[in-house]
Parts: structure tokens; sequence; C-alpha cells
């Protein structure tokens, strides 16, 4: 792609990222769960916003799954038995500037399967 392209989608994303992080925030019985995804793989935290701390966090890469729809649903599988030993099961998503399906949303409904409520 032609780099002013790249740039207009980055600061699309940017710009989405901005207004959905203006109404969310996280605390420590209900964490935001930052998403991101490369074209490679997948990451996602639970972060508690009020004291800047990562409760919790799952890694595409090390898991040794890509960025695909399949593989978000078993990296959310993942990430739901993390965030359950440590008695979260309520957490607001954070979908990080990234439209709301394809991977991202498998991502959600892979939690929301294994009883995470978003």
């Amino acid at each position: 792609m032609r780099a002013n392209i790249l740039k207009r989608k980055l600061a699309l994303r940017v710009k989405r990222k901005k207004r959905v992080r203006a109404d969310i925030s996280g605390t420590e019985q209900r964490p935001r769960i930052s998403f991101f995804k490369s074209n490679r793989f997948l990451y996602a935290q639970a972060i508690d916003d009020i004291s800047g701390v990562t409760l919790a966090s799952v890694d595409g890469k090390k898991l040794g799954f890509n960025a695909s729809k399949a593989s978000a649903t078993e990296v959310a599988k993942v990430f739901a038995e993390t965030l359950k030993a440590k008695n979260l099961t309520k957490v607001v998503y954070d979908r990080n500037g990234y439209l709301y399906h394809g991977v991202v949303a498998a991502f959600a409904d892979g939690l929301r399967a294994n009883g995470i409520v978003l």
C-alpha cells in the first residue's frame, strides 16, 4: 500500500481509539480488556486504570496462535481461564480503535463463551 493510505488508516484508528477510551475506564473489580492485533499475532491485557496496573495478560505469539478468527477464540479461552483464576468475571472491552468485526468480534465472543461478562 502507498504510504499516505497507511498513514490515513492509522490516523483513523487512533481517532476511533481516543473516542472509545473517552467513555470507558477499568477498575479493580471490572478491569478494561485492551485488545491489540498486529498482522500476525493477537495480544490482550486486563488493566486497572485507577491504579495503573496490569492485572492479567495473554500473548498469542507465545501461545503459538496467529491473527485469525479461530485463533482469537482459542486465545480468548486461555485469557478467560487466567481471568477466572484471578476472580475477574466482569470486564469492560476496549477494542482499541479497531472495527468490531472479524478477529476483534471473535475474541469478544470467545470471552463471552467462556463465562466472562463484557
